[in-house]
Parts: C-alpha cells; structure tokens; sequence
C-alpha cells in the first residue's frame, strides 16, 4: 500500500472539522500524509470548557498554543501555557486541559504515533446522538481511560464546564 502523497501547502481553510461540545477538531495532516509517523490537528476551545481528565496508554501528544491561553493539569501538576507554548502529554500520564479564559483558545495538537484523532470522528457522533454510554467503549477502542476525581475540583477552582454540559 502507498502512502498519500505528502502535500506541500496545507491552507488555513482546509481540513475537515468535528465538534464536540465546546471543544473542535480540525484535521490537517493524517498517518497517511506523515508516513505513519504522526497526525496533527488544529483544536479551538471555547471560554470556560474543561476536557474530562484522562490518559492515553498507546500515543504522546504535544499541544502548540497559538491564541489564548490553555490550563493543563498533567500527572500531579497544573501548568497555564500562553500562546508559543508548548504542553506535553506523555503517554501513560493522566492528564487534561481547559480554558479559563474569557476568549476563545487554539492549539496544535501533534499526536505520534497516529491513529488516535479517529476517536474524535465517533466523540462528536456521540455528542449528535446523546448515546453516552458509548464511551467506555470508544475508551477501550481507543486505548484511552478516564481518570475520575479531577474535574469537579478543577470545574470549580476555574469556573469550568465539561464538554456538553
């Protein structure tokens, strides 16, 4: 099999976009495009949003803020990353991240190996249908687990909501 060929210009306007309660996915580059060696997406987050605190036990991924500022509590340790930043997320580390801001928040999500940004495409379906109870499936599919005990603690301390709430 022959891996798409490699684009030499990708625009500001191009990638398909997901949605899923207060936080996007815009897809820019996939396996195919990198050689199977990383996918990258464009993720916007709106004022207030915190993502359920998890962990990833197959991929890493690294988060280039480019406007606003991003929350992230990561293993046992809250960092705030401005725009330039950059937030890492080893594999096998819980983690999560939010925005307290006031203004919408945007960063690059790098995420190696690929393969992961699929969970994004069944997250938002989830999201259409309401059928939550799909996620512990598509955590297991994913390989990706919930970390329970973190969100009302930071859902208050920042004044946040949970995707959908």
């Amino acid at each position: 099999m022959q891996a798409t060929k490699m684009p030499l210009v990708i625009t500001a306007d191009e990638g398909e976009a997901t949605w899923f309660g207060g936080v996007g996915a815009i897809f820019k580059l996939s396996a195919e495009h990198t050689r199977g060696a990383f996918s990258l997406i464009v993720q916007p987050v709106e004022p207030g949003r915190l993502v359920y605190p998890h962990v990833h036990w197959g991929e890493d991924e690294f988060s280039y803020v480019l406007e606003g500022t991003l929350g992230a509590r990561i293993g046992d340790e809250e960092i705030l990353a401005e725009a330039g930043s950059i937030i890492l997320k080893p594999k096998g580390v819980p983690h999560t991240f939010w925005n307290s801001g006031s203004k919408p928040a945007r960063f690059i999500e790098l995420i190696s190996p690929p393969g992961f940004e699929k969970f994004f495409v069944e997250f938002q379906d989830v999201f259409k249908t309401g059928e939550f109870n799909r996620m512990e499936g598509l955590g297991r599919k994913y390989n990706c687990s919930p970390v329970d005990g973190w969100a009302d603690g930071l859902k208050a301390r920042y004044n946040l909501k949970l995707l959908g709430e």
